[in-house]
């Protein structure tokens, strides 16, 4: 079982079952301020490797709050003698689309290994979004050449290790293992680390982004083909005004996730909330509302943070804003 490791904010963790949960505190010294956008660097990634590990494998996750189409995982592999990332890496919500896709080859030259795994909206609505994140990753891992030892997550969840199950969880409820193509697990590393934020500050996490953010909108853009109502290849699945538009208009596809609370046609969260229906595998309202903000940030920083990457790229913020409360309207339309 892996050793799970917090870094970036809070109290020493607990342990659950055999997993070894340590969060490291930060400073905590001065008020927060306002702060350009930093480049990431691998000073994390070469930290952990100072400290006995041979092979870092760098995560990260696109298209946890999609509405349609797979989850997917990105996973960079940096060694000791990996040099600094190539100009221009960012967390992939910073970059324009055109700036991540020129990044990917020289991401590719770049890592010693790398890989994307994806996991399907079918897949997820049987086992729930979080096992499905977890079999995405372990899709990633095991289509790699090199076998790391350590693994470095954005957030402060380890959602890649595999837990013994609660007592309060249903036990007739589905698992990994019932999918019709049952996976196989790989060998998930020892040590896993998470590190809030780490898509900002860390070079491989935010390479491992890219390479998933191009890789599933690429997806979404050929699968839109099929659906071209909704506008997946300007949305890419995301709760976008002109998807919930469409799916109000037609109702879901095969690549929507229906076990959700899909916007404007009453999914089984909105059965749930009026004391119908459960929702399956334990997902309740809540976790939905949340999942269903899209690509969410993580707080306030995030989007400053995003704020500042925009400057950078020359986008109008207020443009934006614009949009926001324009797509907000349109949300409260069709939800009413």
């Amino acid at each position: 079982m892996a050793a799970a490791v917090g870094v970036g904010g809070g109290d020493t963790g607990t342990v659950e079952g055999r997993v070894r949960v340590r969060t490291v505190k930060g400073s905590g010294k001065g008020p927060k301020r306002r702060r350009g956008a930093v480049a990431p660097s691998l000073r994390e990634e070469r930290r952990l490797l100072r400290s006995g590990h041979t092979l870092l494998a760098a995560m990260d996750e696109v298209g946890r709050g999609a509405l349609a189409g797979p989850v997917t995982v990105g996973v960079v592999v940096v060694d000791a003698t990996t040099r600094s990332a190539p100009a221009g890496v960012r967390d992939s919500k910073l970059l324009t689309p055109a700036a991540r896709t020129a990044l990917v080859p020289k991401l590719r030259r770049w890592a010693p290994a790398h890989a994307v795994g994806h996991a399907e909206p079918h897949e997820i609505d049987t086992i729930g979004i979080i096992a499905a994140l977890r079999l995405a990753g372990w899709r990633a891992l095991a289509q790699l050449s090199v076998r790391p030892d350590c693994v470095l997550l954005d957030g402060n969840h380890d959602w890649l290790t595999q837990k013994p199950p609660k007592d309060a969880v249903d036990p007739d409820a589905p698992t990994l293992f019932d999918l019709p193509a049952r996976p196989e697990p790989p060998a998930v590393p020892s040590t896993v680390v998470t590190r809030i934020k780490a898509d900002m500050r860390c070079a491989a996490v935010a390479a491992a982004s890219v390479l998933a953010k191009v890789e599933r909108d690429a997806i979404m853009v050929a699968r839109s083909a099929d659906h071209p109502m909704y506008g997946w290849e300007l949305n890419k699945g995301y709760a976008a005004p002109d998807h919930v538009r469409a799916l109000r208009a037609h109702g879901a596809s095969l690549q929507h996730r229906t076990s959700w609370s899909l916007p404007g046609i009453g999914g089984l969260a909105d059965l749930a909330a009026a004391g119908g229906e459960e929702l399956p595998l334990g997902l309740g309202s809540a976790d939905v509302d949340d999942l269903e903000l899209g690509e969410g940030l993580d707080d306030v920083d995030d989007v400053e943070d995003v704020e500042d990457g925009l400057e950078e790229d020359g986008l109008d913020e207020d443009g934006l804003d614009e949009d926001l409360v324009e797509f907000e309207d349109e949300l409260d339309e069709v939800s009413g």
